[in-house]
């Protein structure tokens, strides 16, 4: 039953603004006449501040250097890279870490989404803006559980550039801005016409990918006293299948056999007997249980597989070895998109501005996955369903005509490649709308604004099997559907019999956000660094999430899929206020708080601390402290629940057999939500230095360390299973009682853990005067120094290795990310170079932890190596109007490293996503209308 929603009456909602908003703003105003009466050097009349609007800060600003890290990606360095949208060039920034959620991670829950995550915290808890505002989030959530906002629905010839705050601001944004913000910042007007077009392909010749944009605009606001404008972005990219790189080693397989590793341990490698042939058997042919529980094979294998050398006899004693990745999985999906952005402003009386944005995006992508198995363990709200053994086993009826055993209901494995591969096809609508008022009174500039935002997410599935009706086709002779012929035998089957059995199923995810705000700032006084600046303001926000579960997974009736599903909403009322105090020409402080209460009961105020000191002109030191939270979601306290699948090991089996059993393995995650959650909160510290001893030269690096607690998680996969909390198969081992293979383990989200990050961010930026031309080079570098988590008397530390793989796509925690840059500029001509690097891991799941993948004679996997890929791209001006540019990104073709523990990808860590594509080409042109 769906949980009502006390809501304030309206008096009392504007009286609780109202009142909090007084208090702040009277504290702020205490501070500034405190000041004020102890500085000698106060002045009569304030000098009026300068409209330079800086992300993370309310106060305009002479500069744009803060005493917070902000790193500012122009134009022209997003254009250097060849990427043709603005996730695929955020997911390259040094800053963003594990959590991240790419494209092609199709399979996932969040399928067809993009987020970034800053400093490995999670896409929940990097907050995106759209020209400082929010947007509505995406529709599913990433793991079932952390709403993040998608990247994808922004166009990305609209935007001037991307400012990236790394440190805590939810002292001036509110919920979820603990590891930093990402404000993308989309033109302000714009005259006259510009239209671009690109076509891209890669180096195996497919991935086509075809793009149009459309830029356009009027007016001046200056002159005319009104501007409009708008941009139109349509695209569409080809799929490349896993199949299209089988000259590319062990990406184009999940056969990584060649590479030193037995069958029973290779995670894409399919139809393969585990534990002396008591588990595993999922092959084309199929297997049943004789008896004594061992598998025995069906025939036709060597008809049924790609892999040569399989015969029915290799199929009896090792299983029917197949490649279903090779044959089925896409290693980038198909995608169709249009994303349009407009923008209209009208100036009034003196500086007045009335303002207004649509923006419009609509998104279809399409990924496909290997077929269906028959059996396994999954979740519902019900609690665990076991189709490996008890009375839920799917089972060969003692007639069935394929059973090799008659007589006997025999327990089935079974890939169901007669059904194709699941297919999953997400068609999501993004829309937003702001209309705004900012200018002068008096003494006071204001803007306020009322925004609307929203998602409406269709998630459409086939290839799923119905458990029901494959166990009433392979079970019951007289089934009403048909009776399922398997294997060799498939070709006798009906399409209405594949109609019954693998039913169109679908899910609908909507969100929206209505957001009011309201800020005004001002001069106080003249100080000796120049003016204190005041501002303050409100903000009334209100955003729901659901999520209707696909059909049948409420009853848990589709084999292998995992249940998920949510409803909520929020209302928070919040008052802030900052100052900026410039209280000598080489010191600034700065200082901002904010309350939010949410209409649920909770509330936290936050506050945010800076220091910025230049003891000479090209120096300064800066130093920042902040204090962040993240309310849950509709996901993890409302109503609903998930199913999900991650790799545990299983300390029961491998203490048994440790030669066979210490492999990680997948198993399903039960996840009930949680009413009784707190908000998480976090500390986080920066301290730098910047230096620019030239105009042409400039050194910043950044020493930085995030804490958060009461973190929103799934209680521990690992400490479920010692405790017992699991489903397990009946393959018991060693004679050991309650021993067989974890189906599935059951837990529940929790205030549990606490992760403390650090690291130091540098950042280089060098020109040159080279002959005719300029040479501009810049380099980031991120190191992380620790990545730790706590859960309950437990502490690990990630840097440097595969963990944490309880977060999304399982890519670990490298150490170093470095990127460098140059470009070379002669009259109409530019040439730019990109290199990527990110660092080795140890393949443990902890720092002092375990190897998480095994060769075959039983020496562990230590490494996933390092990968480093160069992008080149260059521009040519032929006239005023008209331009040619081309890229190539990974131009030396560099093979993505051999990863055997990520499940976000085959083979590959997904962080090393050209390295699986390969060398990728785009040619584009651009045409100015003047």
């Amino acid at each position: 039953m769906k949980h009502p929603i006390q809501r304030l009456n309206s008096s009392r909602r504007n009286n609780l603004a109202h009142s909090v908003s007084l208090a702040l703003t009277g504290s702020v105003m205490l501070l500034a006449g405190a000041l004020a009466s102890g500085s000698a050097f106060a002045q009569e009349q304030a000098t009026n501040l300068d409209r330079i609007t800086v992300t993370g800060s309310n106060i305009p600003r002479t500069n744009t250097e803060t005493p917070s890290p902000v790193q500012v990606v122009t134009r022209q360095e997003i254009d250097r890279t060849g990427k043709t949208t603005v996730a695929e060039y955020l997911q390259t920034l040094t800053s963003d870490g594990a959590g991240s959620i790419p494209k092609t991670f199709g399979n996932g829950f969040a399928g067809g989404g993009a987020g970034i995550s800053l400093r490995g915290l999670g896409a929940g808890s990097t907050l995106v803006l759209l020209n400082g505002r929010r947007m509505a989030t995406y529709g599913l959530a990433d793991d079932g559980q952390k709403v993040f906002t998608d990247l994808s629905t922004i166009p990305l010839d609209a935007v001037e550039r991307i400012d990236i705050l790394k440190d805590g601001a939810s002292a001036i944004y509110g919920s979820d801005a603990i590891a930093g913000v990402v404000n993308i910042i989309l033109r302000n007007d714009f005259q006259g016409a510009i239209l671009r077009g690109s076509y891209g392909v890669s180096g195996d010749g497919d991935g086509d990918a075809k793009k149009a944009t459309l830029t356009a605009g009027t007016g001046d606001i200056n002159s005319d006293g009104w501007n409009a404008f708008f941009s139109l972005d349509v695209g569409k990219t080809d799929a490349i299948k896993i199949s299209d790189r089988k000259n590319r080693k062990w990406i184009g397989t999940g056969d990584i056999r060649r590479y030193g590793y037995d069958a029973a341990d290779v995670q894409f490698l399919g139809g393969a007997y585990l534990s002396g042939g008591t588990a595993g058997g999922t092959g084309p042919n199929g297997s049943v249980f004789n008896s004594a529980g061992q598998l025995v094979a069906l025939p036709g294998c060597a008809g049924l597989t790609t892999i040569p050398g399989q015969t029915d006899a290799t199929a009896q004693a090792q299983g029917c070895l197949w490649d279903p990745a090779q044959q089925f999985r896409d290693l980038s999906p198909e995608e169709k998109y249009v994303n349009v952005f407009g923008r209209a402003s009208f100036a009034f009386g003196e500086g007045g501005e009335i303002y207004t944005e649509i923006g419009y995006s609509k998104k279809e992508t399409v990924f496909s996955n290997t077929p269906s198995g028959v059996s396994g363990g999954w979740g519902y709200p019900g609690g665990p369903v076991n189709a490996n053994s008890g009375a839920g086993a799917t089972v060969l009826s003692p007639t069935h005509p394929d059973n090799p055993i008659p007589g006997q209901a025999s327990r089935l494995r079974y890939s169901a490649w007669d059904v194709g591969p699941r297919v999953t096809d997400n068609t999501n609508e993004f829309n937003r709308f702001l209309v705004g008022v900012k200018g002068d009174w008096g003494d006071w500039t204001y803007d306020t604004a009322f925004l609307h935002s929203g998602t409406d997410l269709v998630n459409k599935r086939t290839g799923f099997l119905r458990y029901s009706a494959v166990r009433c086709a392979l079970g019951n002779p007289a089934c009403p559907g048909g009776v399922w012929r398997i294997g060799d035998n498939a070709g006798l089957n009906s399409q209405a019999l594949y109609d019954y059995i693998s039913p169109t199923i679908s899910a609908r995810a909507k969100s929206s956000l209505d957001m009011f705000n309201f800020t005004v700032s001002r001069s106080l006084m003249d100080l000796k660094g120049g003016p204190l600046g005041l501002a303050f303001g409100t903000e009334w926000r209100k955003t729901s999430n659901s999520l209707t579960p696909q059909t049948y997974t409420d009853q848990g009736d589709i084999i292998g899929l995992g249940y998920s599903a949510y409803d909520g909403t929020q209302n928070v009322y919040a008052a802030y206020a900052e100052l900026s105090a410039p209280v000598l020409e080489q010191l600034e402080l700065t200082g901002a708080v904010r309350f939010d209460k949410y209409e649920s009961g909770d509330s936290k105020a936050t506050p945010k601390l800076g220091i910025k000191w230049n003891p000479v002109d090209w120096l300064a030191l800066r130093a920042s402290y902040a204090e962040g939270f993240r309310a849950p979601n509709p996901a993890e306290n409302g109503d609903g629940g998930l199913a999900a699948f991650s790799n545990a090991r299983d300390p029961v089996r491998c203490a048994i057999d440790p030669a066979n059993e210490c492999t990680a393995r997948s198993v399903a995650i039960i996840t009930r939500p949680n009413q009784a959650l707190k908000p998480e909160e976090s500390k986080s510290y920066s301290f730098g230095i910047v230096m620019q001893p030239t105009s042409t030269t400039s050194l910043t690096v950044d020493a930085w360390e995030i804490k958060r607690t009461n973190e929103i998680a799934q209680g521990s996969t690992a400490d479920a299973i010692l405790a017992g909390n699991v489903l397990r198969d009946s393959n018991n081992i060693g004679g050991v009682a309650n021993s067989g293979t974890i189906l599935a383990v059951n837990t529940a989200y929790v205030n549990a853990n606490s992760s403390r990050v650090r690291g130091i961010d540098t950042d280089i930026r060098q020109t040159f005067d080279l002959g005719p031309g300029q040479l501009e080079m810049d380099l980031q570098w991120s190191h992380l120094l620790k990545f730790e988590r706590t859960e309950g008397d437990t502490t690990v530390d990630y840097v440097g290795t595969h963990g944490n793989c309880d977060v999304t796509n399982c890519i670990g925690t490298p150490q170093d990310r470095i990127n460098f840059g140059t470009t070379w500029k002669q009259g109409d001509w530019s040439i730019s170079g990109v290199v990527n690097y990110i660092d080795s891991m140890e393949n443990k799941d902890r720092r002092g932890g375990d190897y998480l993948a095994f060769y075959e004679d039983g020496t562990p996997v230590e490494k996933i190596a390092s990968f480093t890929s160069f992008d080149l791209s260059g521009r040519w001006a032929v006239t005023e109007a008209f331009e040619l540019n081309a890229s190539v990104q990974n131009v030396f073709d560099r093979i993505a490293p051999l990863d055997p523990s990520t499940y976000g990808a085959v083979n590959y860590n997904p962080l090393h996503f050209s390295g699986a594509i390969g060398r990728y080409f785009t040619v584009g042109a651009k045409y100015t209308f003047n």
